[in-house]
């Protein structure tokens, strides 16, 4: 049997089985069976993704999944990529929800747990307009359902439910549209028909179809500003779903771009990659700058994940760019770069997401200016922790520095002599050299305060001051993620083939090798540049240990102990901590223009005499400015129209059987002038 085939019989075996142990399962061991066969879907697609980045393809037409049609399926690997991304966070995330549930909490959807990760699997292995929509709306209502999880518990959540699922269903429909103009367009929905009939198509129906997918696929990305959906879902969504949705499920916005753009309509003219880099570079600066300001910890989880599909966005982007002025080499070292950029964000996403979830397990806490002092109470998961927070902040030696200089390499050499070209190059690759650069740097900041401030100094709450060690099962489920995350930081050149074969997938491109391997480091393939992250990561830790034994060696030295100069008190207090909120204070005060912060001074008096202050509250929040400029407007107008509606839905049965009526005498209408 073929590999691909091997894996991906192995998913939904196992998804099957985990979604039967959800139901039947005695309630005891409920949560072992759900996260194991959870896993053990994700080892089915890691298995399928590995083969297929290993050069075996895959395709098959299944009866019975559609009615009256066959459904088209297959994997190259480009697929591959997804599929392997897919997995592997499903294999950490399911073995760590075995210990993440509350057992006094009956968990009835653990049954959509692993449908959830097959309906993620089944969209990179589609291979026609109705098998790819069919999969994307089952990972919709799967995600939709896990987000409502403790929607009975928490009224917030099915607030969050509602903004995902208006977003999602938006989202969906703009797929739809775009994918039927390009299907009718060419007379086929598989996409071998649509693969070869793009090229007769017209640029006015190409540019429609674009524009649509980019913004279907665009707000499944977070992209700005349809990213509003991000901050809410994420955060009220149990971790490991979380991690499941950030990590994996938004990637597959990038697939589906990268998928319909430089395959199915094979390239487009360069206005398309101008729109994709502009979009993807003010997504990355606005998630960064929100993700630096925010207090509620999966909150900021959430805007990074804005920020770096922002930063894959603007390397898609400019590879657009520079495809069609025909530089095909530096066009596939972008999209490379972003490609394993996926993979590293995966990676330390889902780490740090799980890690989130086991302090939220530990304390009941998300808001980061009541936490502090956890680095002593849960030590492996501070430990776990620092190292994705090395990975998300791009500091060497982490997984995310090997991406983000991948990228700029790209546009830095576009710049140069290599890229010469028209003047939009000229003048778009060093402005997305800045925002790459900005936003590394508002990246650091984001993830220095949430470590600093969640895991240091002394408690700011008793539930911070009474918090302990997560169970072997999550501890299992954070150390596979930190394995992974260090695994990509010191063998990215092991993935050099992988990419070669990634971008050879997108013929538009006219792309060969990106990278190259050389010893034990990269070498870009057409361009100088190479680099070694195991032996960065050795001079590294050389320093730091050389550090550490010199600091070790002079604190044996006799000194004289003397008090610690306290500002002329003696006793120190947690309220005398930097919290989330004054650590970002500098930066709020800096892009206030931006940010627009809010805030509010409460005064209460005395009964006696409103001149006697009894208590004064102090508030100040930042919110989502975009989000406050664009939707209350959507929102009024659609309550509007939804209010008129209502004269038209009255709940009679023989109006809306008139409806029908007249629909369908309309499409036989217009069907027959235009036929």
């Amino acid at each position: 049997m073929n590999p691909i085939a091997f894996g991906l019989l192995l998913a939904g075996g196992a998804a099957l089985a985990g979604a039967l142990a959800g139901v039947v399962a005695p309630a005891k061991v409920r949560a072992a069976a759900v996260g194991v066969l959870t896993a053990l879907t994700g080892v089915g697609g890691v298995v399928a993704g590995v083969a297929a980045l290993d050069g075996e393809r895959w395709s098959d037409e299944l009866t019975g999944v559609i009615p009256l049609a066959p459904a088209p399926v297959a994997v190259d690997a480009l697929s591959g990529v997804f599929l392997l991304l897919i997995g592997a966070v499903a294999v950490a995330a399911g073995l760590y929800s075995i210990g993440y549930g509350d057992p006094s909490h009956s968990d009835d959807r653990g049954v959509v747990l692993p449908l959830f990760v097959a309906a993620m699997l089944a969209v990179p292995v589609a291979a026609s307009v109705t098998t790819l929509l069919l999969a994307w709306e089952l990972m919709a209502l799967t995600s939709l359902i896990l987000v409502l999880t403790d929607h009975r518990r928490r009224p917030e959540v099915a607030e969050a439910g509602i903004w995902y699922a208006v977003m999602t269903q938006a989202g969906f429909l703009a797929v739809l549209a775009g994918l039927a103009v390009f299907a009718s367009s060419v007379g086929g929905e598989a996409f071998t028909d649509l693969r070869a009939g793009a090229g007769d198509l017209g640029d006015g129906t190409r540019g429609l179809i674009f524009v649509l997918v980019l913004i279907g696929f665009g707000s499944k990305a977070g992209m700005v500003p349809l990213h509003v959906w991000l901050p809410r879902a994420h955060p009220e969504a149990p971790s490991h779903v979380s991690a499941l949705m950030s990590a994996a499920m938004v990637k597959l916005g990038l697939y589906g771009l990268l998928r319909v753009w430089f395959d199915l309509l094979g390239g487009g003219p360069r206005w398309w990659g101008v729109v994709v880099l502009v979009v993807g570079a003010v997504s990355a600066l606005y998630g960064a700058l929100q993700a630096s300001v925010a207090t509620d910890l999966k909150a900021l989880l959430a805007h990074s994940t804005s920020e770096h599909l922002g930063l894959m966005l603007l390397g898609v982007g400019a590879a657009g760019m520079l495809a069609a002025e025909g530089k095909g080499a530096l066009a596939g070292l972008l999209v490379a770069a972003a490609v394993l950029h996926a993979l590293n964000h995966a990676g330390f996403k889902t780490l740090l997401f799980l890690g989130a979830g086991s302090v939220l397990r530990a304390t009941g806490l998300r808001n980061l200016d009541a936490m502090g002092g956890l680095i002593g109470r849960m030590p492996v998961t501070a430990a776990l922790v620092a190292v994705g927070v090395v990975c998300a902040a791009a500091l060497p030696p982490g997984n995310g520095f090997v991406s983000e200089w991948l990228l700029i390499q790209g546009l830095v050499h576009a710049i140069g002599p290599e890229g010469e070209g028209s003047v939009a190059v000229a003048v778009s690759m060093p402005l997305a050299v800045g925002v790459v650069a900005l936003t590394a740097g508002l990246g650091a900041i984001a993830f220095v305060k949430a470590f600093g401030v969640g895991f240091l100094a002394r408690p700011r709450s008793e539930a911070a001051a009474a918090a302990t060690e997560s169970p072997a099962a999550m501890r299992l489920g954070m150390g596979l993620a930190a394995a992974v995350c260090v695994a990509l930081a010191l063998g990215p050149m092991l993935l050099t083939h992988a990419l070669a074969r990634v971008v050879e997938a997108l013929p538009a491109l006219g792309a060969d090798d990106p990278v190259r391997r050389d010893g034990v480091g990269l070498e870009l393939a057409a361009v100088p540049g190479s680099m070694s992250p195991f032996v960065l990561a050795v001079a590294l830790t050389s320093i730091t240990v050389g550090l550490v034994f010199s600091l070790a060696r002079r604190r044996t030295r006799n000194r004289r102990a003397v008090p610690i100069w306290g500002c002329g008190g003696v006793h120190l207090d947690p309220r005398m901590e930097y919290t989330a909120t004054s650590f970002a204070e500098p930066l709020t005060r800096v892009f206030d223009d931006v940010l627009g912060p809010q805030s509010d001074l409460a005064m209460t008096p005395y009964a006696e005499s409103r001149y006697l202050i009894e208590s004064a509250q102090y508030r100040r929040e930042v919110p989502d400015r975009l989000e406050a400029r664009l939707y209350p407007p959507l929102i009024a107008a659609t309550s509007w129209w939804g209010e008129r509606a209502r004269a038209v839905a009255n709940g009679s049965v023989h109006r809306y059987l008139a409806y029908g009526f007249l629909g369908v005498v309309a499409v036989i209408v217009v069907i027959g002038v235009l036929g």
